[in-house]
């Protein structure tokens, strides 16, 4: 069986099969060995998630070798201030964690064998957010409806999560910052990535998988590559072991 690697998250991951998108990048990485699966949900806060996950996932077998892998990329809305312009996004940093704990437990009791990536919310450039991004990202005063500082805790609650339950995981909020003018180079409004901050997220997830033992080495092409097949005894080639 071609096994699935499931990208669950919020509008970060829904628009990840865009042009340039991290999760279109995966896609073509993995071609020939794995079907990439799209669980985007745009606004989506880690309350609403968990609250929809078990449905999400209804479509994709249950079978323990169908799904090889899932990354859980939210935390970006749950870090929405509670006394800004997106508060309604807004979720308690406590309710956050016993979340992804909720969401990797439904995930662990589907697919016992997959490796779960948690991936921390992005850093967030305050003044693009003001600037550039829709009206509700700043209130009367001028203020941004998301800080990074605040972002970051989030981040730092995801790490912690990930430890305690012994899962992989992305700090691209840290990651990111490490890049002199990551503002822009990595963020085109303020929160959501750029090409370049796509290209960025890929390679740290293709780093994961591999950690997790699911290179494009370690998985085998789901049919003969062209270069097998014998044209005089192809009918030998093509049967199944």
């Amino acid at each position: 069986m071609r096994p699935s690697i499931v990208l669950f998250g919020d509008s970060i991951t829904e628009e990840s099969f865009g042009e340039g998108g991290w999760g279109a990048h995966l896609a073509n990485h993995y071609s020939r060995s794995a079907d990439v699966v799209l669980r985007g949900y745009s606004g989506y806060n880690t309350r609403w998630a968990s609250l929809v996950a078990g449905r999400a996932f209804s479509a994709i077998p249950a079978s323990a070798a169908a799904v090889a892998a899932v990354t859980v990329f939210f935390g970006a809305n749950d870090a929405s201030l509670p006394d800004r312009s997106s508060a309604f996004q807004h979720v308690p940093l406590p309710e956050y964690r016993v979340n992804l704990r909720a969401i990797c437990a439904l995930l662990r009791a589907r697919w016992p064998s997959a490796a779960v990536i948690l991936i921390t919310p992005p850093p967030v450039d305050e003044r693009a957010r003001v600037r550039l991004g829709h009206p509700r990202n700043g209130d009367a005063s001028g203020l941004p409806e998301r800080t990074n500082e605040a972002a970051g805790r989030y981040a730092r609650a995801c790490l912690e999560v990930a430890a305690e339950r012994g899962l992989r995981a992305i700090d691209v909020w840290s990651r990111m910052q490490e890049f002199p003018g990551w503002e822009t180079a990595f963020l085109r409004d303020g929160l959501h990535l750029t090409p370049t901050g796509n290209r960025l997220l890929f390679e740290e997830v293709v780093f994961a998988l591999r950690d997790a033992n699911l290179s494009l080495e370690a998985l085998p092409a789901d049919l003969p590559l062209c270069s097998d097949i014998d044209p005089n005894d192809a009918v030998n080639c093509f049967e199944e072991d």
